[in-house]
């Protein structure tokens, strides 16, 4: 598959020739070219041809899925919380500005996939996109890999599951549909706050609440399965009653098959960016996220323990109770409902079978990309 065209454009240097000496890029080894456009000021997109897409997921897992793939890396929603940052040192890029900004795109993955699930080895176990990084950012609307990625995925019969913030997502509505048709499918929404205000400020590159609201109606109305994950929930920023009262009516008005909801997690690479964004805006609040999450990436047991009775009882108030999905936790466990995907996001064939155990998003292996 050829790069895509851009209007435009300029060539950027590969990112091995700019960082001087050090280690190799050997991630992007099989780099085309890098390219900037006026359209998408500040990023730079490095274009690869992979020789593989489809990643298993590591033994001993729990996980309600085997595979993954991630047409991307690096990701322009540049929420300042996202756990995949770390990820992207992976890459000699670093985990704050570098990973919103250089977005590494697989241009063949559509092409590599459909090869690899037609393979008679290949046993059509449920793959799951948007475990790192979002297949529905910006680029996709110029890349246009998802498409194909889910042809390749539904043709073979392969069971698969999305999780994203991107609006973009309704430009394939009528090939979910047609793929639903072919295998089982999960679609999730990620959505943990109903304030524009606080969404533009810490997750700038993504659509709207509102906008992501709309998307869970839609997907509804054309008869798919959306199930929401309300993650990350922001101490003393978007946990109060008002603020989840919003949150879970706003999502039984849309639809949500299911929803799930947990505190902020920061893990390294990721709690580094974070403390200095709230340093930055929330001064007042700097000391009290160092005593709350400790030396740790969790928020104290007390904490949430008690966000977790707040959630149920919202849960509970908006028709949600009985729409958990599928975890590995004992239901004692605080963390009980971080450790689930909600109703809706995983296929329902994977959703009864022996694979439906689950464990936080945010405990995804950085080796999923």
């Amino acid at each position: 598959m050829g790069a895509m065209r851009w209007e435009a454009q300029a060539l950027v240097p590969a990112p091995d020739a700019t960082r001087g000496p050090g280690p190799a890029l050997l991630p992007l080894a099989g780099l085309v070219r890098s390219v900037t456009t006026p359209e998408f000021a500040g990023i730079t997109f490095h274009e690869v041809t992979a020789k593989s897409v489809l990643n298993k997921v590591p033994a001993g897992s729990k996980m309600p899925f085997e595979w993954t793939v991630n047409p991307y890396r690096g990701c322009s929603h540049a929420c300042v919380y996202c756990f995949a940052r770390k990820s992207h040192t992976y890459l000699d890029f670093d985990a704050g500005m570098d990973f919103d900004s250089q977005v590494v795109v697989k241009v063949n993955a559509a092409e590599i996939l459909r090869k690899e699930v037609n393979k008679a080895s290949w046993t059509r176990q449920q793959v799951a996109l948007g475990t790192n990084t979002d297949p529905y950012q910006r680029a996709e609307g110029r890349y246009q890999l998802m498409p194909g990625i889910i042809n390749a995925l539904a043709e073979s019969g392969t069971p698969l599951s999305i999780l994203t913030k991107g609006t973009l997502l309704a430009r394939d509505i009528p090939l979910l549909k047609s793929a639903a048709a072919q295998v089982p499918v999960g679609l999730g929404i990620s959505l943990a706050m109903t304030d524009e205000a606080l969404s533009e400020a810490i997750e700038p590159g993504t659509p709207g609440p509102r906008a992501r609201l709309k998307l869970v109606s839609r997907l509804r109305e054309a008869g798919l399965p959306c199930g929401v994950m309300a993650m990350p929930i922001l101490p003393w920023l978007s946990d109060s009653d008002e603020a989840l009262d919003a949150l879970f009516s706003s999502l039984a008005a849309a639809g949500a098959t299911g929803v799930t909801a947990g505190a902020l997690y920061l893990k390294p690479g990721t709690r580094e960016w974070f403390m200095k964004w709230i340093a930055a805006t929330h001064p007042e609040l700097a000391g009290r996220y160092r005593r709350l999450y400790g030396t740790g990436s969790y928020a104290s047991k007390e904490y949430r323990t008690w966000l977790a009775g707040k959630v149920r009882y919202f849960k509970a108030r908006h028709g949600f109770s009985h729409s958990s999905g599928f975890s590995h936790r004992d239901l004692d466990d605080p963390r009980a409902e971080e450790a689930e995907y909600p109703a809706g996001s995983i296929p329902a064939a994977a959703a009864g079978g022996p694979a439906a155990a689950s464990a936080p998003p945010s405990a995804v292996q950085d080796s999923l990309f």
